[in-house]
C-alpha cells in the first residue's frame, strides 16, 4: 500500500510540475503553439479512450465478474459528475444575468476576475478528480496506474496550455498565471490522498472508483476533446488528428506490455 501510495503521489506531482507547460509560451511563438496545439488535443483522446476502454473497465469487469450494474452505473455517475462540473464553470463564464433576465455585462476588469477565478476554480476541481482516479488505479496496480497517469498526462498538456491562456486573456502575467496553475493543480494531491484515506474504511471502493473514471475520461475525451477537432476541416490536418488519435490508443494497448 505504501508503495502505491508513493507511486500516486509521485505521478500527480508530475502532473502539477505539467501545469508549468505554459512557461514555454516564453520562448515560441503563440501561431506556432495554435497550429500544433490541436494534435496534442487528438492524442489526448485517443489516449483517454484508450485507457478507459482498454485498462479500466476490462479490470472493473475482471474485478466484479461480469458487466453488471456494479459497473455501469458507476460510469454514468462518472459522467454525470463531469457534465456538472463542467456546467458550473461555463455558467459562471458566462455573463450575469439579473432577475429580470436580461444581460448585465460587467466592466472589463471585473469580468477578467470572474474568469479567472472560475477558471482556477474549474482547474482545480478538475485535478482533485485526477487525483482520485490515479489513486484507484494504483490501487489495483501499478501497471494500470502507470497507463492512467499517462493518459492524465497526454490530456492534461493542451489542457493546461489552454488555462494558461485564460488566464493571460483576463490580464495575468506570465508570471502570475504561471503561478496560479500550479497552485491549483496541487489539488491532485488531496485526491490521492482522500481516495487512500478512504479506501481504508471504504470495501470494495476500488470496484467503484476505477468505472467512474472511466465514465469520467469517456466525458472528457467524447465531449470536450473529439468536438475541438471537428473545427478542423482541412483534409490534410485531419488525417494528421486522425493518426494521433489511433496513436494514443496505441500507446495505451502497447502499456498492457506492463501487465
Amino acid at each position: 500500500m505504501n508503495e502505491m501510495l508513493v507511486y500516486a503521489l509521485g505521478s500527480v506531482l508530475l502532473s502539477s510540475v505539467l501545469s508549468l507547460i505554459g512557461v514555454i509560451t516564453f520562448f515560441v511563438r503563440s501561431s506556432f503553439l495554435k497550429h500544433h496545439l490541436i494534435y496534442l488535443v487528438s492524442f489526448g483522446a485517443g489516449a483517454l479512450f484508450g485507457d478507459a476502454f482498454i485498462h479500466l473497465l476490462p479490470e472493473s469487469v475482471e474485478a466484479v465478474g461480469g458487466f453488471t450494474l456494479a459497473i455501469s452505473v458507476p460510469i454514468l455517475l462518472g459522467i454525470v459528475l463531469s457534465f456538472i462540473v463542467e456546467k458550473f464553470v461555463h455558467w459562471h463564464h458566462c455573463h450575469h444575468i439579473n432577475h429580470a433576465g436580461h444581460k448585465h455585462h460587467l466592466d472589463h476588469q471585473q469580468r477578467g476576475s470572474t474568469l479567472a477565478t472560475m477558471n482556477l476554480f474549474g482547474d482545480a476541481t478538475h485535478n482533485f478528480i485526477d487525483g482520485v482516479i490515479i489513486a484507484a488505479s494504483y490501487l489495483v496496480s501499478i501497471p494500470v496506474g502507470i497507463a492512467t497517469t499517462i493518459a492524465v498526462l497526454l490530456h492534461e498538456l493542451p489542457q493546461e496550455l489552454g488555462d494558461f491562456g485564460i488566464l493571460l486573456h483576463t490580464g495575468m502575467s506570465k508570471g502570475k498565471a504561471l503561478w496560479y496553475n500550479f497552485l491549483v493543480s496541487l489539488t491532485a494531491i488531496a485526491g490521492v490522498l482522500i481516495a487512500f484515506f478512504l479506501n481504508n474504511y471504504i470495501g470494495g471502493l476500488t470496484q467503484f472508483l476505477l468505472p467512474f473514471s472511466a465514465g469520467a475520461f469517456i466525458y472528457i475525451a467524447g465531449s470536450d476533446l473529439i468536438p475541438e477537432l471537428h473545427h478542423e476541416i482541412k483534409v490534410e490536418r485531419s488525417i494528421m488528428q486522425l493518426a494521433m488519435f489511433i496513436l494514443g490508443v496505441i500507446i495505451m494497448l502497447t502499456l498492457l506490455l506492463l501487465e
